[in-house]
């Protein structure tokens, strides 16, 4: 599943990313883990004090993941519509939900302040974020006057991850769709 010159620490990252992302944090077994990342018990514990220690950083690089991929369409050229429109239309595995949204319904990793706090960390930069290009809009005079940055920011983070329940839910990408596509109509910038 690997490259082989993947090192032992690395697959035992990337199966516990993916194996958060699949089953959550207690259906995350150790022998999961090892299984999927093909390492022996030893090797988990040599490079990794427990699950724990291992989730949290599969939880860090899921979440670092997260900040490049967004910071790549929102951090792009173009007007603030633009790029808000860009982070909203990236390519996403929309059935799958979203990694680091996912595990805010995880009450394991919600329980834990060291596991929960790159989650909380990466949706405050996110919204943070937003809310930048926003008021770099309302400053142009692309969008009106009267939208909160905040606001729409942490609007735009409850669509999708909103779509991403509603897809999951019907086990079809069209309810995500739907619901970007409205936010883009309500955002599209003034006219003259």
């Amino acid at each position: 599943m690997y490259s082989t010159g993947m090192s032992t620490p690395e697959r035992l990252i990337e199966a516990t990313r993916e194996l958060l992302w699949e089953r959550g944090y207690v259906g995350t077994s150790p022998k999961a883990i090892q299984q999927q990342a093909g390492a022996g018990q030893g090797s988990m514990y040599h490079h990794f004090t427990g699950k724990p220690d291992l989730a949290l950083a599969a939880i860090r690089r899921t979440a670092e993941e997260l900040r490049g991929a967004a910071e790549a369409q929102l951090g792009a050229e173009g007007t603030a519509y633009e790029r808000i429109r860009g982070y909203l239309l990236r390519e996403r595995d929309v059935l799958r939900g979203c990694p680091v949204g996912r595990l805010t319904m995880d009450p394991d990793i919600i329980a834990s302040d060291e596991l929960r706090a790159p989650v909380t960390e990466t949706i405050e930069w996110l919204r943070g974020r937003l809310a930048q290009i926003v008021q770099e809009g309302v400053d142009a005079g692309e969008f009106t006057a009267s939208l909160v940055p905040e606001e729409i920011a942490a609007t735009v983070v409850a669509t999708v991850q909103g779509g991403y329940v509603l897809a999951r839910a019907s086990g079809s990408p069209a309810a995500f769709d739907a619901g970007v596509r409205g936010l883009l109509a309500l955002l599209a910038p003034r006219t003259a």
